[in-house]
């Protein structure tokens, strides 16, 4: 069967994190990614979860697109394995640049700079300025707070709607997480909240 995606956009941290799960996930989705000839574009760094995911696609001969401001570039080691290196003046820049090159939109454990990631996609989409599914990688329960936050609390204090919030799509393995955005992919955004 054919993928439906060319290419994935993957948001995780520039450190290892404390459970080595988070790594090991990096790893896991560079493999899936390289196995199922889906390019990887990811922010550009050799360090931490993106260094992690850029080398596991790497070494399975995968394609592995970074895009990195030219400040980051020097303080985040832009990966010098890299299939092509974008380099950007900012961080709008970054991500609009990596919104283009993508199908779809995957973030695994990281910090601020994923949680923004994550919601500038989301919040486009909302916005119709791309039709692109959004996915967390619930690696042992990492986003539960945030996906309760944004599927309940929101919801319930009025800020976003049901339909909205089901645009936040996750799962707990890549398989799963990786149908569920085909589907959303397929159907529009807020897919599976009307299934």
């Amino acid at each position: 069967m054919a993928n439906k995606f060319q290419a994935l956009c993957i948001f995780c941290g520039a450190h290892d994190g404390s459970n080595p799960a988070y790594l090991a996930a990096a790893r896991e989705i560079g493999t899936y990614l390289a196995d199922n000839g889906i390019r990887l574009i990811y922010g550009g760094g050799s360090l931490g979860m993106m260094g992690a995911v850029a080398d596991a696609c790497l070494e399975r001969g995968g394609e592995v697109v970074g895009v990195i401001t030219r400040y980051l570039e020097s303080r985040e080691l832009a990966h010098p394995g890299a299939t092509e290196m974008r380099v950007v003046e900012n961080m709008l820049e970054r991500k609009q640049m990596m919104g283009l090159l993508s199908d779809a939109f995957i973030s695994l454990p990281g910090g601020i700079g994923t949680l923004d990631e994550l919601f500038e996609m989301l919040t486009w989409s909302r916005l119709q300025e791309h039709d692109k599914p959004s996915g967390l990688l619930n690696v042992e329960g990492y986003y539960d707070e945030l996906i309760s936050f944004c599927l309940k609390t929101q919801v319930e204090a009025g800020f976003i709607t049901t339909e909205d919030a089901a645009n936040l799509i996750h799962a707990e393995t890549i398989p799963e997480l990786i149908t569920k955005l085909e589907e959303a992919a397929d159907l529009g955004p807020s897919s599976l909240y009307r299934k």
